[in-house]
C-alpha cells in the first residue's frame, strides 16, 4: 500500500486547518516557468533532428534535407539552440521520385523514424525546384518552361501547364496515400511552384485551386499548411472545414537599404509590406483559432543581431499572429538574445496554467462530485489536437482515469473556466485517496514523444495486459466462473492504463515523472 493512499492518521493530518462543517478545498498549484517540451508546438530544428550539429554562422542549405541516417547515439541536447519537439526538412521533387512511379520512400520513413527516436515530429515540403533542379525524366514529357527567367537567373517550368500538374499532383496524390495520418507526421506545406515551392511561382488561381484541392483530397488527417501570399493560400482559407493552417517563411524582415531609390529605413520589407497585408487579402486573419501557424526565419536571428533590429518588436509581432512554430534554421542564436528567444519558444503556442480547482473533502465512492476549473492559457495560440482532459483517482495502488467532456481546442489565450461533474471510482475504500489531473490522448492526436525504449514497453504493457484479460475472461466462459467486480476492474484498469499516460504538461508544479499533476488528497468515507 503506498503511504498515505488508505491512511487514517495522514487523512487526519492534511485536514487541519479546515473548520468543521467545511466541505470543500481549493487547490492553488504554482505557476511553472520551465520549458515544457509539449507536442505540436515551439522552435524546430531544419534538415536536423534533435543532438545533430548545427550550421555554421549564418549559412544553411534548403536543399540539404538528409537521404541518410546515422543511428540514434542517444544525444537530443541541442547546444546554442532551443531544445524542441518538432523538425522540419524539405526535399526537392527530383530526390524523392528520381524516376517517374519510382518514389524514394526509404528517405521518408527513415526521417519520420529518426524524428522519433529523438522526441520529435516532422513538418515536411516536397518542393517541385529550388533552381533549375528539377527531375530530369520530367523534362522529357515535353512540359514547357516560362520564356522570362527569375531573379535567380534560371527559367522556370510552366507551373500551368497541364504536364506539370498532373505529374506533381501525382507524387502528392502517393505520398498521401502513403503517409497521411502517419503519428509521427506533424504537418504537409501546401507548396507546388515557386523556388524552394514558395509563393506559387507563375500559378495562376485556376491552377492553385486544382492543385490544392489534391492536396485536401490526398491529406484527410495529417494538418495540412498554406503558404501566406499565395493564391492556394486564399483558396484553401475558402475551406474552413478542414483547419488548414499558414506558414510565412521570411519572418522578422526589417531590412532598411534604400539603395538610392528610397529614404534608409523606408525600404519594402516582409514584416510591414507583406505580413500585415496578405493576412488579410488571403483571408487567414483567424485562422489561428483552429489550425497552427508556422513563421521560418528571414536569414538567421544571428542576422537579425548582426544588423540590429528591433528583436522585441518582431517577437511581439509572432504573438500577434498567434505562432504555434518557429523555424529559425538550425543555426545558433546569439548567447545575448538566448533568454529573450527561449520565452518566445515558451509563449508560443498554448501553454496551460491550472489557476485554481476546488474539490470535496470528503467523498463516496460512485458519487457524483461537482469540480469548477480555471485554466489560463497564457500562450497565444490554442492547442489543435484532440487532447483530454482528465482527472485520476489513485488509492492502494490502484487508479482510474475519468475523461473530461470539455473541448480544450476551445481553450483559447486567456481563461477558461468551466463546472462539470466527475464520478468517483466506486471501488474506493474509507481513507484517503490521491486525485491527479493531466491531459492525455484523445481521437487524432498522433504525434507521441515518448522515446522508444518507453513506447516499446507501453506498448507491450497494454498487450500483456490485455491478453491477460482476455485469457481470463475465456477461462471464465469455460469453466462457468463469474469474474468477481474488483477482479474484473483489476484486470481492465491493467489493460488500459497504458494507453493513459499524460501527454501534454500543464505548466504547474509540481509534476509527477509520468506528466500527471497531483492536486491532493480527499477523504473516502
Amino acid at each position: 500500500m503506498a503511504k498515505g493512499d488508505c491512511d487514517t492518521k495522514a487523512t487526519a493530518g492534511w485536514r487541519r486547518g479546515f473548520a468543521p462543517g467545511q466541505t470543500i478545498q481549493r487547490v492553488r498549484p504554482r505557476e511553472s516557468f520551465a520549458y515544457l517540451g509539449n507536442p505540436h508546438k515551439g522552435t524546430t530544428t531544419f534538415q536536423r533532428f534533435n543532438g545533430d550539429k548545427l550550421y555554421g554562422g549564418e549559412r544553411w542549405d534548403d536543399r540539404g534535407a538528409p537521404t541518410e541516417f546515422k543511428p540514434f547515439d542517444g544525444n537530443v541536447t541541442n547546444e546554442g539552440y532551443p531544445q524542441t519537439t518538432m523538425a522540419y526538412l524539405r526535399w526537392l521533387w527530383r530526390v524523392i521520385e528520381p524516376e517517374k512511379g519510382a518514389f524514394r520512400w526509404d528517405i521518408i520513413d527513415g526521417a519520420l523514424e529518426a524524428a522519433r527516436v529523438r522526441g520529435q515530429t516532422l513538418q515536411v515540403r516536397l518542393m517541385p525546384y529550388a533552381q533549375d533542379d528539377l527531375p530530369q525524366w520530367f523534362w522529357g514529357t515535353g512540359a514547357s518552361r516560362v520564356a522570362k527567367k527569375t531573379t535567380y537567373g534560371f527559367r522556370e517550368p510552366d507551373v500551368n501547364d497541364p504536364l506539370f500538374i498532373e505529374h506533381w499532383c501525382d507524387l502528392i496524390r502517393a505520398f498521401g496515400k502513403r503517409y497521411d495520418g502517419h503519428p509521427d507526421l506533424e504537418s504537409f506545406d501546401v507548396a507546388y511552384g515557386g523556388p524552394w515551392g514558395e509563393m506559387g511561382g507563375n500559378s495562376n488561381r485556376e491552377t492553385a485551386k486544382k492543385v490544392v484541392d489534391v492536396y485536401l483530397r490526398s491529406f484527410k488527417e495529417t494538418q495540412l499548411v498554406s503558404m501566406l501570399g499565395t493564391h492556394g493560400c486564399t483558396y484553401a482559407a475558402t475551406k474552413t472545414a478542414r483547419r488548414i493552417g499558414w506558414r510565412g517563411d521570411c519572418f522578422g524582415d526589417l531590412r532598411t537599404e534604400g539603395r538610392g531609390q528610397v529614404p534608409e529605413g523606408l525600404c519594402w520589407n516582409h514584416m510591414h509590406d507583406a505580413y500585415p497585408r496578405e493576412v488579410v487579402e488571403n483571408g487567414v486573419a483567424e485562422a489561428w483559432r483552429t489550425a497552427p501557424v508556422t513563421l521560418e526565419t528571414c536569414w538567421t536571428v544571428g542576422h537579425w543581431y548582426e544588423k540590429g533590429w528591433d528583436i522585441d518588436w518582431i517577437l511581439d509581432q509572432g504573438y500577434r499572429y498567434h505562432i504555434s512554430a518557429f523555424m529559425p534554421k538550425s543555426c545558433a542564436i546569439p548567447e545575448e538574445w538566448a533568454e529573450k528567444m527561449a520565452e518566445f519558444d515558451r509563449r508560443m503556442g498554448y501553454r496551460f496554467v491550472l489557476r485554481q480547482m476546488i474539490l470535496p473533502l470528503e467523498v463516496r465512492p460512485g458519487q457524483r462530485l461537482e469540480v469548477p476549473v480555471w485554466i489560463d492559457n497564457v500562450g497565444c495560440a490554442p492547442i489543435y489536437r484532440r487532447y483530454r482532459f482528465a482527472y485520476r483517482f489513485r488509492q492502494a495502488g490502484r487508479e482510474e482515469v475519468i475523461h473530461s467532456k470539455r473541448d480544450i481546442r476551445k481553450w483559447m489565450p486567456g481563461h477558461s473556466w468551466f463546472k462539470e461533474r466527475v464520478a468517483a471510482p466506486g471501488w474506493l475504500r474509507p481513507g484517503s485517496a490521491k486525485v491527479d489531473v493531466g491531459i492525455v490522448e484523445g481521437e487524432g492526436t498522433s504525434g507521441r514523444r515518448q522515446a522508444p525504449a518507453e513506447q516499446d514497453v507501453l506498448r507491450q504493457q497494454a498487450t500483456e495486459a490485455t491478453k491477460r484479460f482476455r485469457e481470463q475472461d475465456s477461462r471464465n466462459t469455460a469453466s462457468g466462473r463469474r469474474q468477481a467486480p474488483a477482479e474484473q476492474d483489476v484486470l481492465r484498469q491493467q489493460a488500459t492504463e497504458a494507453t493513459e499516460a499524460a501527454r501534454v504538461k500543464l505548466a504547474i508544479e509540481p509534476v509527477r515523472e509520468d506528466g500527471w499533476h497531483p492536486m491532493g488528497l480527499v477523504e473516502v468515507v
